[in-house]
This record gives structure tokens, sequence and C-alpha cells, in this order.
């Protein structure tokens, strides 16, 4: 039996399972197809980025296509999201492809990996270099069509009950953290723990978690990490330009209209600037709230950034399977190093001009 049949039979636990997913609508040409998410409702950024695909998509095929938007829980958790909508008992979801390195490594860099592309560059590789040609390569495994349909932007290095002064201090670390940036703390010496955003607030206050990442300084602050952690790492290593994803089971996406799939795509790359400027656009005041509120706001001392970037060196040729993982790398590592090569020479080298005279 293949993956894609297996699933289909397969019932779900969460949310009460797969008889609590109802198949698509259809009254008089309209259908409704359901869209399961890993956020919690009203998590700054992450889910208004699906709200807003979901709400465009209604109003630019005038109502033929209704979206019904369930955040985290309310069908699926978080994390089974891809399964639901793979074995099409759920028509999309709306993620950071890098929670289901179970399914496939190589979706790590559909959404980011350590010390890997900014959103820039992420979306140079991905409409024209081929990146999404090879997520529709990974995707055929699944059953899937997705699309990149959101990006949180370079995300910072965490919030800590303790400052980090050296590699010593992340020995035994309960940290949240997830994707190969969670595996390269792991390798650091860190207890990494994958959770849902949603659930990370109480994991700290309960002191399940000594430390997480979550997006940055105005999401953050929505969550109210800054109430429990006092040291935080506005840069980090692990999600230099996250991108998020609209995946559409495929045989669904098969049966739309010509024009609704184009729809369906246009749609996802707005989302994908419109939610990248959101944060942009917040995250500067943000942080200096939090600043001002006694928040001690640091960067990782050399010798932790240098451990890191070796870690993120090892993860990366420990998940080498001589195949699509290693093709997809390929691809991600020559794109990205030519994007840097003009960048850096051009706008890299403006910006440290203008901070010296307007910074």
């Amino acid at each position: 039996m293949n993956r894609r049949a297996f699933l289909k039979t397969t019932a779900l636990t969460a949310g009460g399972g797969a008889a609590a997913l109802a198949a698509p609508a259809y009254a008089q040409g309209k259908r409704t197809l359901t869209m399961v998410t890993a956020w919690g409702r009203g998590s700054a950024g992450v889910f208004d980025s699906a709200a807003r695909t979901a709400r465009v998509i209604e109003a630019l095929t005038d109502g033929q296509l209704t979206i019904d938007i369930k955040a985290a829980g309310e069908l699926v958790g978080a994390f089974e999201v891809f399964d639901a909508v793979s074995a099409g008992q759920a028509d999309m979801y709306h993620a950071a492809d890098y929670y289901f390195l179970n399914q496939h490594p190589a979706y790590a860099f559909f959404s980011t990996v350590p010390f890997g592309m900014t959103s820039p560059e992420m979306m140079n590789w991905y409409y024209h270099d081929g990146g999404q040609q090879l997520h529709d390569e990974l995707g055929a495994i699944f059953g899937l069509k997705s699309f990149l349909s959101g990006s949180t932007g370079a995300q910072a290095g965490g919030w800590f009950r303790r400052p980090i002064n050296s590699v010593d201090d992340l020995q035994g670390l309960r940290f949240r953290m997830p994707g190969l940036g969670g595996e390269v703390m792991g390798k650091l010496g860190a207890s990494i723990q994958n959770i849902p955003g949603s659930e990370v607030y109480q994991a700290l206050a309960t002191g399940a978690l000594e430390g997480t990442e979550w997006i940055g300084p105005w999401a953050d602050e929505k969550a109210g990490f800054q109430e429990i952690a006092k040291y935080y790492y506005p840069a980090g290593f692990h999600e230099p330009g996250a991108a998020l994803t609209l995946a559409l089971n495929r045989d669904l996406y098969d049966s739309l209209t010509p024009q609704q799939q184009v729809t369906v795509e246009l749609v996802s790359n707005e989302a994908h600037q419109w939610t990248l400027s959101l944060f942009q656009a917040k995250h500067g005041e943000a942080l200096s709230r939090l600043q001002s509120s006694g928040i001690q706001v640091s960067e990782f001392p050399q010798p932790v950034w240098d451990a890191m970037a070796i870690a993120s060196r090892e993860v990366l040729e420990e998940r080498s399977d001589g195949d699509l993982f290693d093709k997809v790398l390929a691809s991600y590592t020559a794109s990205m190093q030519s994007s840097a090569g003009w960048m850096g020479r051009s706008e890299g080298a403006y910006r440290l001009q203008r901070d010296r005279f307007f910074g």
C-alpha cells in the first residue's frame, strides 16, 4: 500500500479524528474548502497570514471558493495538518514546512535552515532559480500542491531565563526550537522540545521550558514571553528568512478550474510579501518597547555563534541522503551564493554607508 492510500485509511486522533473533517461542500457551483493551520487562533502575523490568504481567495473567486479556516487543535493538531491534507481529509493547510521533517527532511528548505537564506534570497531561489519546481517534486510524493504563502523574515534567537555567555550555558537547557535549528541546538547540549507555538507560553510559565524561540519582537510581545523570560537575543542563526506554505491536496487542486488555480497561486505570492512587510513594520517599535520595559537585549558571544555554525554544517551533512535532500540542498546553496554575491556588493555595501550617517 502506498503512503497516500495508507493515510486515507488511517484515522486521525487529534481534534475528533477524521470523522470530524467534513468533505468539501458543493452548492450551485460553489465550494467550501477546509483550511487547517499550524497556528493558534489570533497568533500574531502567522494566523493573520492564513486568514488573509483565505479572505482574498474568496474575494477574487467572487465567492465560488469559500475557505473555512481552522486554527490548530480545532480539527487537527498543529503538527498533523500535513497528513490531514495529504490524505484528503482536509483540503489545504497553512504552516511552516519545517514542521514536517518526519515526512521528508527536504521540507526544511521550503521554510528555513540554519545559516541559510534571507527572505529576499529565498524568493530569488523559489520564483526564479528552481525552488518552486523542487517544492512540486517533493509535494508529488505526498499528493500535495504547495506554494510559499508568507514570510516572517529573520527570526530572533530567542528568550532565556538566564544569559547565554558561553556554549556551556546551553547544556541541558530545556528549549523550544523546531526544524534543523533544533537539531543544531541539540548538538550543542540543549534539551529540545518541539511544541506548537500556541502551547509555548504555558510551558514557559510552568517551567517545562527554560527558553524558546518564536518569531520576533512583535509576535513575541503579543505572546507575552517577556512576562516570564527576561533575556532576549534578537539575532538568531536558525531562521534567517522563514517562509510559510499553503499546501492543497493535489486531487482537490486538480479539480479546480484553471482560473481558480491561478488565483490560489497569485494570492499565495501576494500573501508572502504582505506577511513579510507586516512583521518588518511591527518589529522595530516592539523591540523598543521591550527594551524600555527592562528586558535585557543582547547578542550571542562570538564563540557561541561559531559553535552554532559548526554544528549547523554537521546537521546538514548528517541529513545527506544521496537523493532528493541533496538535490534540493545543491540547488538552494548555489542560488544563495549567487544572490549573496550580488546583494552583498550592492545593498549590503550601501547599507553600511547609509548607517554611518543616517543609522
